[in-house]
């Protein structure tokens, strides 16, 4: 369950300076409504290059509208040499801290200023607002983007990236990619051998069908309730989990990017591997 401060309930039942800027200066634009996450930041900006006013719209959770109203909050009166070295930690300290699993949110908002200031500049920005190579196709994520990520936060996982880029959160095809960019940024040599694999006791049907349960009710159904969202366990085939998902989840644009990346692959890792979570009506 992810744990938020008060800071972050603050910003995120009341946010400030919501909505859209008509006279806006410069507007930066990341992410994208089938990613799951997007915002949209305006500044208003005066003839001697300070922020007078900033304003934003988003689409996505609870720490992405509290991340977005923060960075509002802290660009106001500074100038755009003051703002460019806000960083994504500056905005999680603000809010005392943010979930690892929430840290693209903050991400996310470094990249949307960044993105306004060079349109107010009449700088070119990359059509997905970085150059490199995708590396990530499920999000976009490109190469030098991760390099940045894990340079600037000190990651050493391929969790700690999917955390602050969700660069592997999807398909999983990239995650190789994602270590090699690892083992680069931080002066590691690469892995030659990759270790065995534990050999995992065979379950029986009661066996699977007990441990399902116990990790929906005690891990992953308390973490989508912490964003409105639930599921319930339909029926249980061999290998096949079928759920049902439900409140938030229901009309979420990225639902089954939830059903892979929060049901699957939690019952893949602490259940059985060869586990395929399905959704069904009902």
């Amino acid at each position: 369950m992810w744990e938020y401060t008060e800071k972050v309930r603050e910003h995120f039942l009341n946010p400030k300076n919501v909505g859209e800027m008509k006279d806006a200066s410069a507007v930066g634009e990341v992410g994208s409504l089938a990613c799951g996450d997007a915002l949209r930041l305006y500044l208003k900006i005066d003839d001697n290059d300070r922020i007078v006013d900033a304003t934003f719209q988003t689409f996505g959770c609870a720490s992405a509208i509290a991340s977005s109203s923060a960075l509002t909050e802290l660009l106001k009166g500074k100038t755009l040499e003051e703002a460019e070295q806000i960083s994504n930690k500056d905005i999680a300290e603000f809010l005392g801290g943010l979930p690892e699993e929430k840290m693209h949110c903050s991400v996310m908002g470094q990249e949307a200023l960044e993105v306004a200031i060079k349109t107010y500049r009449g700088e070119p920005v990359e059509v997905h607002e970085h150059e490199g190579n995708i590396v990530c196709h499920c999000f976009g994520v490109t190469d030098e983007q991760i390099m940045r990520a894990v340079k600037e936060n000190g990651l050493t996982t391929v969790e700690d990236v999917t955390h602050y880029t969700k660069a592997g959160g999807g398909c999983g095809n990239c995650i190789d990619d994602i270590q090699r960019i690892i083992d680069e940024a931080t002066g590691k040599a690469a892995v030659c051998e990759v270790p065995k694999t534990p050999t995992r006791p065979v379950l029986s049907n009661i066996e699977r069908m007990q441990l399902v349960m116990k990790v929906l009710n005690e891990e992953i159904r308390p973490r989508l309730k912490q964003d409105g969202g639930d599921v319930d366990l339909i029926d249980i085939e061999g290998h096949i989990v079928k759920v049902a998902l439900r409140g938030m989840c229901t009309s979420c644009p990225s639902s089954q990017l939830t059903l892979k990346n929060v049901v699957e692959k939690a019952l893949q890792e602490q259940v059985e591997p060869e586990l395929t979570v399905v959704e069904v009506s009902q």
